[in-house]
């Protein structure tokens, strides 16, 4: 039996988008296929407008400013004390950090707002967007080229804005070389701390190489992991991104935080990787590696796979995996033929074939249906007792595509549900939701649960928590 023109276009705005909102399901009813591959060849799809955000680099200088600056009020303090102390009791030795303690508290830490600003950033463009494709897309990248706030909050934000949403819809290579020469990815997997065994700066300071970045460039960035390269061409590859760091701020006020390629770390000399041998030039040495990695057959299925994974099911039908592989070879990594790929795959709508919403992608939904907005600090809280915390993966793997891991945590869903629904309750019906966002695509079990609840709280907290908001 067919699906009704309504439901397939709830389908695609729970599975390709952020979810339905008023008037959505109406707009795109008559060629939801359609209205999603539209949405792809917009101009700035992905993009946002954010003029009152500092850059990557100059958030990174605000911290590091502010952090030099507690440093210094923190030693002053101290030596102040110590100077009355001793002029009081002759010589006594006082305890300073009371006094340390307070002088640097008293400079503010930029970090918390200018995460807390970018999370405001992503959170309303993903309310305001009409189907939210592009802002899925943007999530999706940005998780598997993932870095974290724990380790460099400044940059987190910024880092998304900057590397991945101009390439979501590009060729794959320049997405790769954005994010693999962004100051926040080099902060983050130790590359400005990797030098060369036989560079200047490595027999001179007797420091040795980092892997970190080249391990997860070829395991989870590009080729995947056991596929065909091997322990020395991590090592190999390594070597080539020596070189690959940032400009410290305290000794560039001006341009501390930017990227910056240093031969003094650069190992020297020719590099085998993945059986071809790179010669030596410069930064561009790493820049070619990139460019083989970003269209490797390997590559592709990798990609692929996870697409599928992300948007389809848990288990990739091998057959949708194919196709969209032979779309990224034949384009040579062209991602907005790979995603009309995806769109136009039959598999990929398929009803019985229903993922888990991931945390983020649910609280969004809900949002999105009552029609409000969310506070950064409420929702970045939220995100973080649902075990998905805004841009703080666990690992460089970034956050998992399936229903096993996020299974555990409908408990906690629940609570979240009652809390939203507690502080919206007194404006917004649960009927009206039913009626003009869902536009009665819900089952009638759903419709049913709603109309007993005994208080409008109740029935809320049962809509968002039902199937047809938990999976998409």
């Amino acid at each position: 039996m067919a699906e009704s023109a309504k439901a397939v276009a709830a389908l695609a705005l729970h599975r390709f988008g952020m979810g339905p909102r008023e008037g959505s399901i109406a707009a795109i009813a008559s060629d939801p296929r359609g209205a999603l591959l539209a949405e792809l060849d917009k101009p700035g799809v992905g993009q946002v407008a954010a003029p009152g955000l500092a850059g990557s680099a100059m958030a990174f200088r605000k911290v590091a400013d502010a952090n030099a600056e507690r440093q210094a009020k923190r030693i002053v303090a101290a030596k102040v004390q110590k100077e009355a102390a001793m002029a009081a009791e002759g010589n006594q030795q006082p305890d300073n950090d009371m006094a340390s303690r307070a002088a640097a508290e008293a400079v503010p830490d930029p970090g918390r707002q200018i995460y807390l600003n970018e999370a405001r950033v992503r959170i309303d463009a993903a309310l305001a967007a009409e189907s939210g494709f592009a802002e899925r897309l943007v999530w999706f990248w940005s998780n598997h080229f993932c870095v974290s706030a724990d380790k460099i909050q400044s940059m987190s934000g910024a880092y998304e804005r900057e590397a991945i949403r101009p390439n979501i819809l590009g060729r794959f290579t320049d997405l790769l070389q954005a994010v693999e020469s962004h100051p926040c990815m080099l902060f983050y997997l130790d590359q400005a701390a990797s030098m060369g065994p036989n560079s200047i700066a490595g027999i001179n300071r007797t420091r040795g190489l980092n892997e970190n970045l080249a391990r997860e460039i070829l395991e989870l960035h590009t080729l995947g992991v056991r596929t065909v390269y091997t322990q020395d061409d991590i090592i190999s590859f390594a070597k080539v991104l020596t070189g690959w760091t940032f400009l410290p701020a305290g000794d560039n006020p001006e341009h501390g935080g930017e990227f910056s390629f240093n031969r003094r770390l650069h190992e020297p000399g020719p590099q085998t990787v993945v059986g071809k041998v790179y010669e030596d030039i410069g930064v561009e040495q790493g820049r070619t590696v990139l460019r083989d990695l970003a269209v490797h057959e390997a590559t592709a299925k990798h990609i692929a796979t996870k697409l599928v994974r992300h948007f389809v099911a848990d288990e990739p039908s091998p057959a949708v995996v194919d196709k969209l592989a032979a779309t990224f070879r034949d384009t040579g990594g062209d991602l907005r033929e790979v995603t009309k790929a995806l769109v136009s795959a039959p598999e990929a709508w398929i009803f019985a074939s229903r993922k888990l919403k991931r945390p983020s992608e649910w609280v969004i939904s809900m949002v999105r249906a009552a029609g409000t907005t969310a506070d950064p600090a409420r929702f970045t809280a939220g995100q973080a007792t649902l075990g998905e915390p805004l841009w703080r993966p666990p690992s460089p793997r970034g956050y998992a595509d399936d229903e096993a891991t996020w299974i555990d945590g409908v408990g906690q869903r629940l609570d979240i549900a009652n809390i939203f629904a507690e502080r919206i309750a007194g404006s917004i019906d649960p009927r009206l939701i039913i009626e003009t966002v869902l536009a009665s695509t819900i089952t009638p079990e759903t419709q049913q649960a709603v109309a007993r609840a005994e208080t409008r709280q109740q029935a809320l907290a049962l809509l968002f928590m039902s199937a047809e908001f938990q999976r998409r």
